[in-house]
Protein backbone atom coordinates (compact mmCIF):
# COMPACT_ATOMS: atom_id res chain seq x y z
CA UNK A 1 0.00 0.00 0.00
CA UNK A 2 2.99 2.22 0.91
CA UNK A 3 6.18 2.99 -0.20
CA UNK A 4 7.77 3.50 3.15
CA UNK A 5 10.97 4.33 2.13
CA UNK A 6 11.06 7.11 -0.11
CA UNK A 7 7.08 7.99 1.16
CA UNK A 8 5.13 10.66 -0.65
CA UNK A 9 2.93 13.08 1.41
CA UNK A 10 0.53 15.91 0.53
CA UNK A 11 1.02 19.41 2.64
CA UNK A 12 -2.13 20.18 3.86
CA UNK A 13 -3.41 23.07 6.66
CA UNK A 14 -2.87 20.90 9.91
CA UNK A 15 -6.80 21.67 10.75
CA UNK A 16 -7.59 20.32 7.50
CA UNK A 17 -6.25 17.08 8.09
CA UNK A 18 -7.44 16.95 11.75
CA UNK A 19 -10.66 16.82 10.38
CA UNK A 20 -10.11 14.24 7.72
CA UNK A 21 -8.59 11.87 10.35
CA UNK A 22 -11.98 12.57 12.68
CA UNK A 23 -14.32 11.31 9.56
CA UNK A 24 -15.56 15.52 9.97
CA UNK A 25 -14.43 15.76 6.22
CA UNK A 26 -13.38 13.69 3.25
CA UNK A 27 -12.46 16.01 0.62
CA UNK A 28 -9.32 18.56 0.05
CA UNK A 29 -9.66 21.69 -2.58
CA UNK A 30 -6.16 22.05 -4.50
CA UNK A 31 -5.36 24.46 -6.94
CA UNK A 32 -1.28 24.20 -6.75
CA UNK A 33 1.47 26.13 -4.36
CA UNK A 34 3.20 28.62 -5.56
CA UNK A 35 6.35 26.71 -5.50
CA UNK A 36 4.93 23.74 -7.58
CA UNK A 37 6.95 23.00 -10.69
CA UNK A 38 4.34 22.14 -12.95
CA UNK A 39 2.35 25.50 -12.15
CA UNK A 40 -0.88 23.93 -11.34
CA UNK A 41 -1.64 20.98 -9.08
CA UNK A 42 -1.79 16.96 -10.33
CA UNK A 43 -2.31 14.09 -8.45
CA UNK A 44 1.53 12.90 -8.08
CA UNK A 45 -0.04 9.63 -6.72
CA UNK A 46 -3.31 7.94 -5.69
CA UNK A 47 -1.62 7.41 -2.31
CA UNK A 48 0.25 8.96 -0.05
CA UNK A 49 0.71 10.23 3.61
CA UNK A 50 -0.81 13.99 4.75
CA UNK A 51 1.68 16.18 5.74
CA UNK A 52 0.35 19.01 8.18
CA UNK A 53 0.97 22.66 7.39
CA UNK A 54 0.49 25.56 9.98
CA UNK A 55 1.19 28.21 6.97
CA UNK A 56 -1.56 30.60 5.91
CA UNK A 57 -3.80 29.06 8.72
CA UNK A 58 -6.25 31.90 9.83
CA UNK A 59 -9.55 31.72 11.71
CA UNK A 60 -11.44 34.13 9.72
CA UNK A 61 -10.33 31.28 6.54
CA UNK A 62 -12.06 28.56 8.58
CA UNK A 63 -15.72 27.93 9.77
CA UNK A 64 -16.46 28.40 13.30
CA UNK A 65 -17.07 24.79 14.25
CA UNK A 66 -13.96 24.17 12.82
CA UNK A 67 -12.31 27.30 14.87
CA UNK A 68 -11.97 24.71 18.07
CA UNK A 69 -9.31 23.29 15.96
CA UNK A 70 -6.92 25.52 15.22
CA UNK A 71 -6.23 26.65 18.61
CA UNK A 72 -5.63 22.65 18.92
CA UNK A 73 -3.44 22.41 15.99
CA UNK A 74 -1.37 24.92 17.14
CA UNK A 75 -0.51 23.81 20.24
CA UNK A 76 0.42 20.94 18.92
CA UNK A 77 2.97 22.51 16.81
CA UNK A 78 4.25 24.58 19.75
CA UNK A 79 4.83 21.51 21.35
CA UNK A 80 6.69 19.71 18.77
CA UNK A 81 9.31 22.96 18.11
CA UNK A 82 11.40 21.53 14.59
CA UNK A 83 9.70 18.52 14.26
CA UNK A 84 6.09 17.70 12.70
CA UNK A 85 3.31 14.47 13.59
CA UNK A 86 2.25 12.76 10.60
CA UNK A 87 -0.92 10.85 11.94
CA UNK A 88 -2.55 9.75 8.44
CA UNK A 89 -2.67 8.29 5.26
CA UNK A 90 -4.91 8.69 2.53
CA UNK A 91 -6.15 7.43 -0.86
CA UNK A 92 -7.26 9.81 -3.52
CA UNK A 93 -10.61 7.60 -4.60
CA UNK A 94 -11.72 10.90 -7.00
CA UNK A 95 -9.98 13.71 -8.64
CA UNK A 96 -13.03 16.19 -9.53
CA UNK A 97 -11.73 19.31 -11.74
CA UNK A 98 -13.95 22.04 -11.10
CA UNK A 99 -14.32 25.84 -12.45
CA UNK A 100 -16.94 27.51 -11.53
CA UNK A 101 -18.37 29.60 -8.15
CA UNK A 102 -21.55 28.11 -8.18
CA UNK A 103 -20.25 24.26 -8.01
CA UNK A 104 -17.99 25.28 -5.23
CA UNK A 105 -20.96 26.56 -3.66
CA UNK A 106 -22.86 23.70 -3.51
CA UNK A 107 -19.64 21.95 -2.03
CA UNK A 108 -19.71 24.33 0.96
CA UNK A 109 -21.29 21.91 3.49
CA UNK A 110 -18.33 18.97 2.47
CA UNK A 111 -15.43 20.87 3.99
CA UNK A 112 -13.75 23.26 6.94
CA UNK A 113 -12.90 26.37 4.94
CA UNK A 114 -15.25 29.57 4.82
CA UNK A 115 -17.48 30.46 1.50
CA UNK A 116 -15.11 33.27 0.34
CA UNK A 117 -11.87 31.55 0.98
CA UNK A 118 -12.67 28.35 -1.07
CA UNK A 119 -14.20 31.02 -4.03
CA UNK A 120 -10.60 32.80 -3.62
CA UNK A 121 -9.05 29.84 -3.99
CA UNK A 122 -10.94 29.15 -7.40
CA UNK A 123 -10.02 32.45 -8.82
CA UNK A 124 -6.26 31.57 -7.75
CA UNK A 125 -4.68 31.07 -11.48
CA UNK A 126 -8.40 31.38 -13.36
CA UNK A 127 -7.06 29.42 -16.26
CA UNK A 128 -6.41 26.27 -14.25
CA UNK A 129 -9.24 24.08 -12.42
CA UNK A 130 -9.80 23.78 -8.93
CA UNK A 131 -9.29 19.76 -7.65
CA UNK A 132 -11.61 18.33 -5.32
CA UNK A 133 -10.41 15.41 -3.88
CA UNK A 134 -12.11 12.78 -2.36
CA UNK A 135 -10.10 11.28 0.08
CA UNK A 136 -10.60 7.65 1.54
CA UNK A 137 -8.28 8.42 5.12
CA UNK A 138 -6.44 5.74 7.40
CA UNK A 139 -5.03 6.14 10.51
CA UNK A 140 -0.99 5.41 10.93
CA UNK A 141 -0.56 2.45 13.09
CA UNK A 142 1.47 4.89 15.12
CA UNK A 143 2.07 8.73 14.66
CA UNK A 144 5.57 9.71 13.45
CA UNK A 145 7.16 12.51 14.56
CA UNK A 146 9.83 13.77 11.77
CA UNK A 147 12.14 16.81 11.87
CA UNK A 148 11.10 19.61 9.80
CA UNK A 149 13.38 20.08 7.42
CA UNK A 150 13.88 22.85 4.66
CA UNK A 151 12.86 20.68 2.12
CA UNK A 152 9.47 20.60 3.93
CA UNK A 153 8.35 24.55 3.76
CA UNK A 154 7.40 26.40 1.45
CA UNK A 155 3.86 26.60 -0.82
CA UNK A 156 4.36 23.05 -2.83
CA UNK A 157 1.56 20.38 -2.50
CA UNK A 158 3.78 17.50 -2.64
CA UNK A 159 6.92 16.03 -0.73
CA UNK A 160 9.23 12.92 -0.28
CA UNK A 161 9.52 12.29 3.21
CA UNK A 162 13.13 11.77 3.91
CA UNK A 163 12.29 9.50 7.04
CA UNK A 164 10.60 5.99 6.97
CA UNK A 165 6.93 6.15 8.08
CA UNK A 166 4.26 3.54 9.70
CA UNK A 167 1.98 1.76 7.38
CA UNK A 168 -1.71 2.91 7.96
CA UNK A 169 -4.17 0.78 9.85
CA UNK A 170 -6.26 -1.18 7.46
CA UNK A 171 -9.64 -0.11 8.56
CA UNK A 172 -10.22 3.27 7.29
CA UNK A 173 -11.39 6.50 9.20
CA UNK A 174 -14.87 6.17 7.56
CA UNK A 175 -16.92 2.99 7.44
CA UNK A 176 -18.01 2.14 3.84
CA UNK A 177 -21.39 3.09 3.96
CA UNK A 178 -20.20 6.24 4.96
CA UNK A 179 -17.65 7.10 2.40
CA UNK A 180 -20.37 6.53 0.22
CA UNK A 181 -22.18 8.59 1.46
CA UNK A 182 -20.26 11.31 1.48
CA UNK A 183 -19.07 10.45 -1.77
CA UNK A 184 -22.84 11.07 -3.29
CA UNK A 185 -22.83 14.18 -2.18
CA UNK A 186 -19.64 15.40 -3.69
CA UNK A 187 -21.01 14.10 -6.91
CA UNK A 188 -24.63 15.68 -6.22
CA UNK A 189 -23.22 18.89 -5.68
CA UNK A 190 -20.74 19.08 -8.47
CA UNK A 191 -23.86 18.18 -11.14
CA UNK A 192 -25.83 20.30 -9.18
CA UNK A 193 -28.50 17.98 -8.46
CA UNK A 194 -30.88 17.98 -4.95
CA UNK A 195 -29.60 16.35 -1.89
CA UNK A 196 -32.11 13.22 -1.03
Amino acid sequence: MTDNENPIALREWAVAVRALEQGRQAVVLRKGGIAEETREFRLESPRFYLFPSYEHQKPHLIKPEAARDLEAVRQEAESLPGRVRITCFAEAAEDIEITDAETLRRLNDLHIWTEDYAEERLKWKKTKPLHVLVLRVYRLAEPAEVPLREAYAGCKSWLRVEEGLPPPLPVPVLDDRRFAELTDAVFRAVRGSPAD
